[in-house]
């Protein structure tokens, strides 16, 4: 069955044909909504709004661009309007619940660290100076970081997504990784940390 007769079902009132778009873009939507908020119940709970606004606003979808970008554009916007509601919280309380197992998971990163609470928490400081840095990117930069980052999308599914060319998300990558390397130095001296290429 194709994406198109996918969607004209769910138009129709077909609730399982809604159910394997959930299905089939869930995984990706959780990722991208991570990417913002950087904690596993939040971006849980954007992932079920972006969805409810994926159905209600399925009519408007006109294929002037690809259904993937469609819902890509709905999981930023969404996470971004989540992080402006939340502009006045404290980073402590957003950070607090973010070290969980899954969340090692989801940034592939190996848990070898129970029986050590020092590092452990050298650990947790690190990841909070990176979701910081992060979160200080200008808001262009920290979509594309984000996108490419967490999404691993090419650059061309990212220009979709924004609106912008190539050459535009190039630029705000690179930028992005200056920044944040200018950010994170102390850091990197420090062997502690790198800040990964783009992906093309």
């Amino acid at each position: 069955m194709t994406q198109n007769e996918l969607i004209k079902l769910v138009l129709d009132g077909n609730q399982e044909a809604f159910r394997l778009i959930v299905e089939q873009y869930k995984a990706n939507v959780f990722r991208t909504c991570l990417g913002f908020v950087h904690s596993r119940e939040d971006a849980e709970e954007l992932t079920q709004d972006v969805f409810v606004n994926i159905y209600r606003n399925l009519n408007r979808f006109k294929g002037d661009s690809s259904f993937f970008t469609w819902i890509y554009r709905i999981a930023v916007n969404s996470s971004l309007n989540h992080l402006r509601r939340q502009k006045k919280q404290s980073f402590v309380q957003r950070f607090e619940n973010i070290f969980g197992s899954e969340i090692r998971e989801e940034k592939n990163v190996a848990i070898t660290y129970w029986d050590n609470p020092e590092q452990l928490m050298i650990e947790k400081e690190q990841n909070n100076k990176i979701y910081k840095a992060i979160d200080s990117l200008p808001e262009n930069q920290r979509i594309a970081f984000n996108l490419s980052k967490y999404e691993e999308l090419p650059q061309r599914e990212i220009a979709s997504i924004m609106n912008i060319s190539e050459g535009a998300v190039e630029a705000l990558l690179q930028r992005a990784k200056a920044n944040l390397q200018k950010k994170l130095t102390d850091f990197r001296k420090m062997g502690k940390l790198t800040v990964g290429n783009s992906k093309k």
